[in-house]
């Protein structure tokens, strides 16, 4: 692991803090803005995430992807989310995760999508797979689904 960044507080701050930045965001650019900065924020965290887990053009097993991720991303990492699982269907990988951080405290109902979450595992997969995807969040804990579910397709 490398240096902490800041000697005393260390390399964390809370969800509070973490939304209350997207809420600020949100408020002083609108919604969709907001998304897009977001995603593109997260999708820049996945690539060198990638790189730094040398799965860039790799040909490492989805489960093994799945186990470097919960290492830095995870309860021993950044605790950005737990990734359960990660399955290849066709063309099509999903990536079922739990306790988004973008979820927490939000009510039951809540159109909050985890933009920032899907970026950064978007970036991850776009490196592993070597080629453009398209990625949207297909399932959601605030809405009835047992994770957060995003899904991923090859740009053609």
């Amino acid at each position: 692991m490398t240096a902490l960044l800041r000697q005393e507080l260390g390399d964390f701050i809370s969800i509070a803090c973490f939304k209350a930045v997207i809420v600020g965001i949100e408020n002083a650019l609108g919604e969709r803005a907001t998304a897009i900065s977001l995603l593109a924020a997260g999708r820049a965290r996945g690539k060198k995430l990638a790189e730094e887990l040398e799965l860039v053009n790799s040909s490492v097993p989805l489960d093994e992807v799945t186990a470097r991720l919960n290492q830095v991303l995870g309860k021993q990492g950044t605790r950005l989310c737990i990734i359960e699982k990660v399955v290849q269907d066709g063309d099509v990988t999903k990536v079922y995760t739990a306790e988004t951080v973008c979820s927490a405290g939000e009510p039951q109902g809540s159109s909050r999508n985890s933009t920032f979450t899907l970026g950064a595992i978007w970036g991850v997969l776009e490196q592993l797979l070597n080629y453009r995807l398209q990625g949207k969040q297909t399932e959601s804990v605030l809405r009835g689904g047992t994770h957060d579910v995003f899904e991923f397709t090859p740009l053609t």
